[in-house]
């Protein structure tokens, strides 16, 4: 296994680094320390081809610039707050509305564009890079001075591990995420309209017009959103379910998982024979089928259109600040957050 470091490019005289994390059977990670971003997962296909599964940009500018988030580590808060405040500890703070009246995704300037501090780390099992951020107390509104770190770590078992943690000297929020948009057909050839997707979940969060939690989980029995077992992304897209047709047609949606660490987020596509296997110790997943990305230009070298990834975002309960029957996001002063997922890269031949 190894590691490359090069330069990627420079924001207000801060270098940005592109690490490579490469294991003995070829599969590539590639992230910088601007947002923590992943730029690239390269893994083979049914015919031994290795092709990038996730949506990235060749320049730092484009990253700058980006309204997607592509692959960018989101924080304090994924998701959205809503109204732009909440009440802790007998106080309210007042957030950034960055989508209409709502917060979002940590506000003007969240986790993903800050540059983060890196140093390589590596083992016997494997090889992967820190990135460490000191949020100052009242960065965008939240309260706390937050030392954050993100760990990407690769293997030769083909596991990308996404290692959060998290200590403040102030009770504040913390519910981070990754926000990679996978394309398993490798090298966007494809939309992933057809890619099937498996979810141990039994309940999904309902959304009301400003895609927020109404508080009630409602049952996927019977509906597009049953990933009990195998369904193609399709049929969200095509689906009559109010819940589809509010998000745009297709998902952006909370799932509640039943387990964790068990194999409880399936990805396939039967064509290239990819799969993604996903285990967190999150208490859910929003699953984000690229709905709302515009279909005019390009981006990463396509023509850009709907459906062109999908996000799916082990993390806590969106606003669940606002929800005291959800996992709460309160991390307590001198408290440790820590958090887990595993993102491992298969085949259906092996």
């Amino acid at each position: 296994m190894k590691i490359l470091k090069e330069e990627f490019g420079r924001i207000d005289n801060q270098t940005v680094f592109l690490f490579t994390l490469v294991n003995n059977h070829g599969v590539e990670v590639g992230c910088i320390n601007y947002g923590c971003i992943i730029t690239k997962i390269i893994t083979p296909d049914k015919e031994g081809n290795f092709e990038n599964i996730v949506i990235g940009y060749d320049t730092l500018k484009e990253y700058e610039n980006d309204p997607y988030f592509l692959g960018a580590a989101i924080g304090c808060v994924a998701g959205r707050i809503r109204a732009g405040s909440f009440d802790l500890n007998g106080q309210t703070y007042t957030l950034a509305k960055n989508e209409n009246n709502n917060h979002l995704h940590g506000g003007n300037k969240g986790f993903n564009q800050m540059v983060w501090e890196s140093e390589v780390v590596e083992n016997e099992q494997e090889i992967g890079v820190r990135f460490t951020y000191l949020s100052p107390n009242g960065e965008e509104g939240y309260p706390g001075n937050l030392n954050v770190s993100v760990t990407y770590t690769l293997n030769n078992e083909n596991e990308l591990s996404i290692r959060y943690s998290g200590v403040s000297d102030e009770d504040t929020l913390l519910n981070m995420t990754n926000h990679s948009y996978f394309n398993l057909s490798g090298n966007l050839k494809r939309d992933i309209l057809n890619h099937i997707l498996q979810i141990k979940s039994d309940k999904f969060l309902e959304l009301n017009d400003e895609l927020l939690p109404s508080g009630e989980m409602l049952d996927v029995k019977g509906t597009a959103f049953d990933f009990t077992t195998e369904r193609m992304i399709q049929t969200g897209v095509n689906s009559d379910h109010p819940q589809n047709r509010l998000a745009g047609a297709g998902y952006d949606h909370p799932f509640l998982l039943n387990t964790q660490h068990d194999e409880e987020i399936v990805l396939k596509d039967i064509e290239s024979g990819r799969t993604l296997t996903i285990e967190t110790d999150e208490a859910g997943v929003v699953v984000y089928s690229g709905n709302m990305m515009k279909t005019e230009g390009e981006i990463a070298g396509v023509p850009a259109r709907k459906y062109l990834g999908i996000c799916l975002e082990t993390q806590g309960l969106p606003d669940a600040i606002h929800h005291p029957q959800f996992p709460s996001w309160v991390l307590e002063k001198d408290k440790e957050y820590s958090s887990v997922t595993v993102y491992k890269f298969g085949n259906l031949e092996n």
